[in-house]
């Protein structure tokens, strides 16, 4: 596909969603059929006329999976640096999640975990594990739990 139609649906796409650069390199791979010199003009391209920017990529990716879907900072940081973000975009989007919301959210996670499991042997063990596997840290999760068994 010509360069020029391959960036102009690449920058509608972005203009509807967002997209980090890695995202989007793979995207301007397959549509250049693998041409890695063009899918990095590309991307420059998108980049430079802000189409793409992995710092609003991901602090909208952080404040989304904080408030919606329960995620802790362990789990967004690992999945952003599986995008390719690098480690200081990802500790300015982490500032951007509301500490008070997280542990709001904590709460209510452990709250309906504890709903159900209450009865059972094993419950503050299963707490744990499911609280832990949202990406929250330890300590977090084991404060968490304590105020709810109460």
């Amino acid at each position: 596909m010509e360069e020029k139609k391959v960036l102009e649906r690449l920058q509608r796409q972005c203009a509807r969603m967002e997209y980090c650069s890695s995202d989007i390199y793979r995207k301007a791979m397959k549509a250049m059929e693998g041409d890695e010199e063009a899918a990095a003009r590309i991307v420059a391209s998108l980049v430079e006329d802000r189409f793409v920017d992995d710092l609003r990529y991901a602090t909208a990716f952080a404040r989304e999976k904080s408030s919606l879907q329960g995620w802790g900072a362990v789990k967004i940081r690992f999945q952003l640096r599986g995008k390719g973000i690098a480690d200081g975009i990802i500790a300015a989007a982490l500032q951007e999640i509301d500490p008070e919301k997280a542990a709001s959210k904590l709460d209510k996670l452990a709250a309906d975990r504890y709903r159900l499991l209450k009865d059972d042997p094993q419950c503050r063990l299963k707490m744990l594990k499911a609280l832990l596997s949202r990406g929250y840290s330890y300590d977090e999760v084991e404060e968490a739990v304590k105020r709810v068994m109460q």
